[in-house]
């Protein structure tokens, strides 16, 4: 099951930057192409479509060109339901008898975190699950009755709107996917034993050939299994499991200066850094907005 920390760390770092979105309607036969790099939100409004579902994790959309999707066989989306590619393969999305959609081109910006993502997402019941976000799904590109084309602001609420369409998305996905795993956890047993390690002590100075040595690996071969099983390198995961955790010591209450020697930085300015870099404010900033949340 989807771990909490992972989808909140996702939900709360993701950046996209949304393309135009455009309907369709489809007849019998006829499909929706993404090409390889070509990251969308697509929402069936009616009708019916199938793709095929990625069963790899992580995504390198750097992939040798026409590299294609391990996959598990086909998924068909019904009205209401959803589907996400984050542009690492190339898809083919056919509609047997017909559906309008709603596609969403965007861009991704990559995180440790959301180079975990599985590269592609089926969303079932998308409708039910979120009504709201789906109601925005369903409008995204459809100018209100005697609008301009363009109108002032129209980029940052897009960006808004999408944003809030992909997040959704993927809280539902996480919600209804039981046999999902993610962030993905290493079947390689050597992988797994340096993860637990990373977990287990996020303050230590791991270094690449600690982390190697304790998966009985040379240093070139851990770094390249680490970045294909995982799909980032072992520095950036090291810096996700600290922020992470610094996150949960901010919200019980730990103070920023405790919270950087816990997590093994030489300054608290230096830390600083890292969570800004992370989540866009400061320590106090981040835990002082998450007060008045669950306030």
């Amino acid at each position: 099951m989807t771990s909490r920390p992972a989808l909140e760390g996702a939900l709360s770092s993701i950046e996209v930057r949304p393309g135009r979105a455009w309907r369709r309607s489809l007849m019998m036969g006829e499909r929706v192409t993404l090409t390889r790099g070509e990251a969308a939100i697509v929402y069936v409004r009616s009708g019916e479509l199938t793709g095929r579902s990625a069963v790899r994790s992580g995504c390198s959309v750097n992939a040798p060109s026409g590299t294609a999707a391990t996959v598990e066989g086909d998924r068909t989306l019904l009205t209401g339901d959803a589907f996400i590619s984050l542009g690492c393969h190339p898809l083919d999305l056919a509609s047997q008898s017909g559906a309008d959609v709603t596609v969403v081109p965007l861009e991704v910006v990559p995180t440790a975190h959301t180079r975990a993502l599985p590269p592609v997402v089926f969303v079932s019941g998308f409708a039910r699950a979120e009504p709201a976000a789906a109601g925005l799904a369903a409008h995204l590109g459809i100018p209100a009755p005697g609008a301009a084309a363009d109108r002032q602001g129209d980029e940052t609420i897009c960006k808004l709107m999408v944003t809030t369409v992909l997040l959704a998305a993927l809280r539902a996905w996480a919600a209804t996917e039981a046999d999902s795993s993610w962030p993905p956890r290493a079947s390689d047993p050597f992988l797994a034993r340096v993860v637990a390690a990373i977990e287990a002590d996020p303050g230590q100075d791991w270094t690449i050939d600690q982390l190697a040595a304790r998966g009985a690996m040379s240093r070139s071969v851990f770094a390249a299994r680490f970045r294909d099983v995982f799909g980032t390198s072992p520095a950036s995961y090291v810096t996700a499991v600290r922020m992470r955790r610094a996150e949960e010591l901010l919200d019980a209450g730990t103070p920023v200066s405790e919270t950087s020697r816990a997590l093994g930085y030489a300054s608290d300015e230096g830390f600083r850094r890292a969570f800004r870099r992370h989540a866009g404010v400061a320590p106090s900033a981040w835990r002082s907005a998450r007060r008045s949340v669950t306030a």
